[in-house]
């Protein structure tokens, strides 16, 4: 599995219809391990193009998938067995490839594919000399190797390094921030990110003086440092509904897991769930609103 960055600017300004683009042959993983990986994109904020959901088969599809790599950011090329029998695939791969040279941007099965279609388009095909040559790029790209260990892990690795490119979607922090940083700044020499331990900080004082501000501004800044984060709003008066407490559960998971298969029923339930779940991961949450330790 290699990435490849398919467009032409990194300004962080420019906006891009897709974050990412996913190249596949649909018949090996389309249904576990990409659908998998499309859902962890898509819960952490990255819209990710695949063709089985965002294309209609027909006359242009050729057309469209280009455009679609040409409007990506990120291109992630999953290489599996039979992906070179593919020529839906081969051809991406070749867009994928030329964006990233014009734009600054495995196996014995693969040679075996290729020679196979030497034979039926001919050795001195033009067509077949380009799936040669990005294949051959593409090997070249930094990448993952998946050995069918740990799903959850290894896509959640990807997604993180993806997220990282692309940046996470701040918090409106104040129109006018003034003061923040140095409170800011105060916060975060309590905090001791960099050590292996658990920090638990409160932002104390009276109404109205900018304890979520300075909360919000500490969470955009760390945030990119942990496997999962969650910034429940309204901690007191959400509480105070019925199920309060247990819809403030189910999002805090919700925020965090990407997997939408847990869901809390009672308060005891997803205080035992909880720390159950996330117990081996480096997470940052913060509690807005907070008036008792219950």
């Amino acid at each position: 599995m290699s990435s490849s960055s398919s467009s032409s600017s990194s300004s962080s300004e420019e906006k891009w219809p897709y974050d990412v683009f996913i190249n596949f042959r649909g018949e090996d993983v389309r249904s576990g391990f990409v659908a998998d990986l499309h859902s962890c994109l898509s819960h952490g904020g990255i819209n990710a193009y695949i063709d089985s959901v965002d294309l209609r088969r027909g006359d242009e599809i050729k057309s469209a998938l280009t455009k679609a790599i040409k409007e990506s950011r990120i291109a992630v090329l999953v290489f599996s067995e039979n992906y070179a029998s593919s020529r839906w695939c081969l051809d991406e791969l070749v867009k994928v490839m030329e964006c990233r040279r014009d734009e600054k941007q495995r196996r014995e099965s693969y040679s075996e594919a290729l020679a196979s279609y030497e034979k039926e388009l001919g050795k001195d095909s033009e067509r077949v000399k380009e799936w040669r040559q990005a294949l051959n790029e593409a090997g070249n790209l930094s990448g993952w190797h998946y050995d069918h260990g740990d799903d959850t892990k290894f896509i959640e690795g990807i997604v993180k390094e993806i997220s990282a490119i692309i940046g996470r979607e701040p918090l409106n922090v104040a129109n006018y921030p003034v003061g923040v940083g140095c409170r800011e700044e105060k916060v975060m020499s309590l905090l001791g990110t960099g050590l292996d331990d658990i920090r638990m900080i409160g932002i104390w004082g009276t109404g109205g003086v900018g304890k979520t501000t300075i909360a919000k501004a500490v969470y955009n800044r760390i945030a990119k440092q942990f496997d999962g984060c969650s910034f429940l709003a309204n901690v007191k008066e959400t509480s105070s509904r019925p199920n309060g407490l247990v819809d403030l559960q189910n999002k805090l998971l919700s925020q965090i897991l990407w997997k939408g298969n847990l869901v809390v029923s009672s308060v005891d339930e997803g205080a035992n769930l909880i720390p159950g779940t996330l117990c081996s991961r480096k997470i940052l949450l913060v509690l807005d609103d907070v008036d008792h330790g219950d």
